[in-house]
């Protein structure tokens, strides 16, 4: 019984993952975050903005999250995550994360 309680838990935990659309998320990227953080995510156009491509999704989640709320502090970033919807920001995180860059675990 315990054991089973374990894995439901967990099941609901990583519920959010199971449900964002990598694919909304990649065409929602390229609309919004390509012109600044580079269109392959890795390659930003300034090299002070950062790196998106294989981020951590709950740190991208947050991030974003944090923007909309005020917590993160920038203008530019603050206007276009403020109309995002939830479900925007599990989609978007979710395509960053699967791409393969400098934190991600792919071997290149």
């Amino acid at each position: 019984m315990k054991r089973t309680l374990i894995i439901l838990a967990l099941a609901v935990a990583a519920y959010p993952a199971w449900s964002a659309d990598a694919k909304k998320g990649e065409q929602l990227a390229q609309q919004q975050c390509a012109a600044c953080h580079g269109k392959d995510f890795a390659t930003p156009v300034d090299p002070t903005y950062p790196k998106l491509a294989g981020q951590y999704v709950d740190y991208l989640e947050k991030a974003l999250r944090d923007y909309q709320t005020g917590a993160r502090k920038n203008p530019i970033m603050a206007g276009l995550a403020k109309p995002l919807s939830r479900d925007d920001i599990r989609n978007v995180s979710a395509y960053l994360s699967g791409l393969p860059g400098p934190l991600s675990n792919e071997k290149r």
